[in-house]
């Protein structure tokens, strides 16, 4: 089902675009460095593992687009390697970024854009963190509010100045 396209103010898209250049820079953060066979690890028994969660974040952000196109279509998509769900998540989050970008009207509200699809990611993104800890490879804590995040800036080419915490 196709829903009317919805205007919305720049000032909006510019938030959710910053808000997926967050993503891209904390997720990048999560995800870099992991032991290799971190993906593959189960922490518990009815838990995910990290690249189950990680393929899960891909399957939000393809969500996300549809939903930016007046379309609510969900798809479970089976994970693949680590380095292939890493690169899905980049291209989905850019493909995402380009659609707000774009300056057409969206299919939702940009409000629902992010209650739904990217809260869901930036937690599930805090779980890899977590599951890093628990892995001994722990990501370092970082005063994000001195991060240098951009909106546009979505790829796994981020900023090494970081204000990191001992």
């Amino acid at each position: 089902m196709t829903r009317p396209s919805i205007e919305t103010s720049d000032a909006k898209r510019e938030m959710l675009r910053h808000t997926l250049a967050t993503l891209a820079y904390r997720g990048g953060k999560a995800l870099r460095g992991a032991p290799e066979d971190f993906g593959a690890r189960r922490f518990a028994e009815t838990s995910r593992t990290p690249v189950e969660i990680l393929a899960h974040i891909g399957d939000l952000l393809e969500w996300a687009c549809w939903l930016a196109e007046g379309q609510h279509k969900w798809s479970d998509d089976a994970p693949k390697s680590w380095a292939e769900e890493v690169r899905r998540f980049y291209e989905g989050v850019a493909k995402l970024d380009t659609r707000l970008a774009s300056g057409r009207p969206l299919g939702c509200e940009p409000e629902k854009l992010f209650q739904g699809p990217i809260a869901d990611a930036l937690t599930h993104v805090g779980q890899i963190n977590m599951l890093r800890r628990m892995a001994g490879s722990p990501v370092r804590g970082e005063n994000y509010f001195r991060a240098e995040i951009a909106r546009g800036h979505v790829g796994d080419e981020q900023s090494d100045r970081r204000v990191e915490f001992d």
